[in-house]
């Protein structure tokens, strides 16, 4: 096997686990496809793939970062969560990371739960019904967040084949 093409089979590989990161929060998703794709692309010589195609792929990574960021909290705002419950379903999802699959899923929405019934000064303030229902907000911004990285993987895919193949 040359080293062009084994250039490609790893560009392939990354966009293959990138897309896979779009599930699993521990893998940075979008930014692995852009690395792939910039990896081909530079595998290439920049012949199929160039700058405009390369910056519009940026772009979608970028959006896909923002993404990744707001969704849980926008789930969460949207059934009237406190800013501490949000702080809290970060740091749920971080910690989550830490105890595998089943943390990834528990870790934010017991992050919002707590940070729901807990104020500044550290006395629970909510009823558990509310913030149970922050905690399902945080789940279902989550799953929202999940869906839009997808399409933005596909959207990206889309993007480089037909530079790739518009040539």
């Amino acid at each position: 096997m040359d080293t062009q093409s084994l250039y490609y089979a790893l560009a392939v590989l990354l966009v293959l686990v990138g897309i896979a990161g779009t599930v699993l929060p521990a893998i940075p998703g979008l930014p692995l496809v852009f690395a792939g794709m910039l990896l081909a692309a530079w595998a290439g010589d920049f012949q199929q793939i160039g700058g405009w195609t390369l910056l519009v792929l940026a772009v979608l990574t970028m959006v896909s970062i923002g993404v990744d960021f707001l969704a849980s909290a926008a789930g969460a705002r949207r059934v009237g969560a406190s800013r501490l419950a949000m702080i809290g379903a970060l740091v749920g999802t971080v910690v989550g990371l830490l105890f595998g699959l089943v943390g990834v899923f528990a870790g934010p929405f017991l992050g919002a739960v707590a940070g729901e019934l807990i104020d500044r000064r550290g006395i629970a303030h909510r009823h558990l019904g509310h913030a149970t229902r922050v905690g399902i907000g945080t789940w279902f911004g989550i799953f929202v967040g999940i869906v839009l990285k997808l399409t933005l993987a596909f959207a990206m895919v889309g993007v480089f084949a037909l530079a790739w193949w518009a040539d």
